[in-house]
């Protein structure tokens, strides 16, 4: 079976793309993975061409194929990948649609402030439509103002959208890795910002593959 994780966000500066390509290095540790960007500002195809330069890395493979033909694109990457991971357009369109309905899990990132969260609505009122499961992640939190992250927290919850436990925190360490076509655990295998990863990521991995069996 392969998972197709789509990575969802309106609002720009939430970590998008960050938060694909770190969870698609993360499961390529031991998965055949695909990071398919389709998102027009290509950043995630940046990060990926940093890499390719790389041989010390576990090897993803790559697509930005979009348009009418990225039905025919999934489906040729479902057949020889474990995992998908999918960097989706900002706008809710046809891409992002097709995206959505194909997701095994909808990732909406979100920074702890009530624009981001509000940002979210679209995108999971597409994943209702759809039928889809959607998980937010606190994203870019700032690592001493916990208040700040349980009052953001509670409002997600008061509007009955299920949130991650994990969170990643605004740290250095995912933009220095991005920069070398790494993620974070890669870059800095003993850092917070690698912990807080492996802990998303579990929590992901137990999300789409309990979903699957159930």
């Amino acid at each position: 079976m392969t998972y197709i994780i789509t990575v969802a966000q309106q609002k720009g500066g939430a970590g998008k793309t960050t938060l694909a390509v770190n969870l698609a290095a993360w499961f390529a540790r031991d998965r055949r993975v695909a990071l398919f960007d389709i998102d027009p500002q290509h950043s995630a195809a940046r990060w990926y061409q940093l890499r390719q330069k790389r041989t010390d890395v576990p090897k993803i493979n790559f697509s930005d194929v979009a348009g009418w033909r990225l039905a025919g694109e999934l489906d040729r990457l479902r057949a020889a990948h474990d995992v998908i991971v999918i960097d989706s357009p900002p706008h809710v369109e046809t891409d992002a649609r097709l995206a959505v309905r194909a997701a095994s899990l909808i990732l909406v990132p979100v920074q702890p402030s009530a624009p981001d969260v509000w940002a979210a609505d679209q995108t999971i009122a597409l994943a209702v439509a759809e039928k889809r499961p959607v998980r937010l992640v606190l994203n870019r939190v700032p690592p001493t103002n916990t208040k700040l992250t349980d009052q953001i927290r509670k409002m997600i919850e008061d509007q009955g959208t299920a949130t991650l436990a994990a969170t990643l925190a605004n740290r250095t360490g995912f933009a220095q890795a991005f920069l070398l076509g790494l993620a974070a655990h890669e870059a800095a295998p003993k850092s917070s910002a690698a912990a807080e990863l492996q802990a998303v990521a579990k929590e992901v991995w137990t999300a789409i593959d309990g979903a699957a069996r159930g």
